[in-house]
């Protein structure tokens, strides 16, 4: 792709230069830039509102193939250079290509599924109470959808949003992260050449004080689905009330696995490694509550710290690379606070900790355990996004499932057991939207609903059929024949 990334605005159809420009630093190598990104102003986002608007009705009524069509282009391309895209996207947010190129991958799956969707939508015919009167139930598209999306899934985040809001005949305006501006380019380019009519989607780069309060204060936005932390989840929320606006949150979480007394260990440490440190553990899927029963504990704690230090660290595009930089120099700072809180509450740190200092200089931290620690402590109820899990000791199962519920949050949870009794037990139990058996707390399916409870979510479920909850709404149609 050639674009001028200061031309990097995609607003009414055409591309479009900001009111000034950001440096986009690669965190594998901070004396690599990615470039200078455009930053949209409020008039610009004021106009992509009004283009979104006025192109809403024509996609709305664009015939069903032709719908189809622009999301299957869009998803082919998306598979079809998730090579050379996953290396973007890596370079900028510090995961490794091999995550990366997943991502992007993933990414088309979702618009292919949802150019599916488009073609399954139908309503529904009711008997009446009253004789001679039909009744109809259908969906029809919400209007104008601002999507807020977050940058340690910049792509496949984005995605699993803008693929549903347009298969239901929405038009979008998309405000991604600062951090990972690369990405979004370049998915925008590609839903640039796939058909949509001019308008009925808008790329508004910028900072969420600026464009992302411009978008979720209008009164001419129908709906607005955000990813990102609570904190910003409730601002969102608030600001959308008095306009009567559609809201849907995904926010943090603190998610536990739990150990139990007749797990596989060796199926535990590698559940623990993908859930708590893959993607640098910046997941709100991670699992950094590591919850183990007692007879297992040594056991579980001596394999998963072995294993965890033969975990190499390292730039992003580094061939046998399982984890790269943290994101940019404040969520290390970040991290490396948490490390020292926990050093003052007592914990014991068993491996890791420290920032990494490697050939490339970015952000590296080690893979970070500590253990002895107390569901109570803030270690424990705070989302790090950290590479740092922490490990309780507990007695029996009831105590377990007692500490997963104990929390704030409620997005997944997961436990590596070989009784189907008490698997069933803790499907039953776990205050979470999503729950794992046997598998990392981290990673889930395209096709089915995504969400948590608490904290965690507000509003209808993501993904699969369930996306239609939000970017539609219901009719019910009373026709009597005469």
């Amino acid at each position: 792709m050639s674009l001028n990334r200061e031309n990097a605005l995609y607003i009414g159809g055409e591309w479009c230069q900001g009111n000034r420009t950001v440096a986009n630093i690669n965190p594998s190598n901070i004396s690599e830039s990615l470039g200078d990104f455009a930053q949209a102003s409020q008039a610009q986002v004021h106009q992509a509102i009004a283009s979104a608007r006025e192109a809403q009705p024509v996609w709305a009524k664009t015939p069903l193939e032709q719908k189809q069509k622009v999301l299957q282009t869009i998803g082919d391309e998306l598979i079809a250079r998730c090579d050379e895209l996953g290396r973007l996207l890596s370079s900028e947010e510090g995961k490794p290509f091999a995550e990366g190129r997943g991502e992007v991958y993933r990414a088309g799956q979702f618009f292919q599924y949802y150019a599916a969707e488009v073609l399954r939508q139908m309503g529904e015919m009711a008997e009446s109470v009253r004789p001679g009167v039909q009744v109809e139930v259908t969906r029809e598209a919400v209007g104008v959808v601002a999507i807020i999306s977050p940058w340690n899934f910049p792509t496949a985040t984005a995605s699993w949003k803008i693929a549903p809001a347009l298969a239901f005949g929405n038009s979008v305006i998309w405000k991604p992260a600062n951090l990972t501006p690369a990405s979004a380019v370049a998915l925008a380019d590609i839903i640039h050449r796939s058909g949509l009519p001019a308008g009925a989607f808008n790329l508004v780069l910028g900072s969420g004080s600026e464009v992302g309060d411009t978008l979720i204060h209008s009164s001419e936005i129908d709906a607005v689905s955000f990813t990102g932390s609570v904190d910003v989840g409730r601002k969102v929320a608030a600001a959308t009330a008095p306009n009567f606006v559609r809201c849907q949150l995904e926010m943090g979480s603190k998610n536990a696995l739990v150990i139990a007394e007749d797990a596989d260990i060796n199926i535990a440490v590698e559940a623990t490694i993908a859930g708590s440190f893959s993607g640098t553990g910046q997941k709100c899927t991670a699992s950094s509550r590591l919850i183990v029963l007692d007879s297992v504990h040594d056991a579980y704690v001596e394999a998963l710290s072995a294993r965890m230090q033969q975990l190499k660290v390292g730039h992003a595009l580094e061939d046998g690379v399982f984890m790269g930089p943290v994101v940019d120099e404040r969520q290390l700072s970040s991290n490396l606070k948490w490390v020292e809180r926990a050093h003052e509450l007592g914990a014991e740190l068993v491996t890791g900790g420290e920032r990494l200092t490697l050939e490339n200089d970015g952000y590296y931290m080690a893979p970070t355990l500590f253990i002895n620690t107390q569901n109570d402590w803030d270690i424990n109820q705070e989302e790090l996004f950290a590479p740092m899990a922490c490990v309780q000791r507990v007695g029996s199962l009831d105590e377990a499932i007692a500490k997963v519920n104990e929390t704030r949050f409620g997005l997944t949870a997961g436990i590596v057991t070989s009784s189907l009794r008490t698997s069933a037990l803790f499907k039953q139990q776990a205050q979470t939207g999503c729950v794992m058996v046997n598998l990392p707390t981290a990673g889930t399916d395209y096709h089915v609903p995504f969400g948590g409870r608490k904290e965690s979510s507000f509003g209808p479920r993501e993904q699969g059929q369930y996306a239609r909850d939000f970017y539609t709404i219901v009719k019910t149609a009373y026709q009597r024949a005469y």
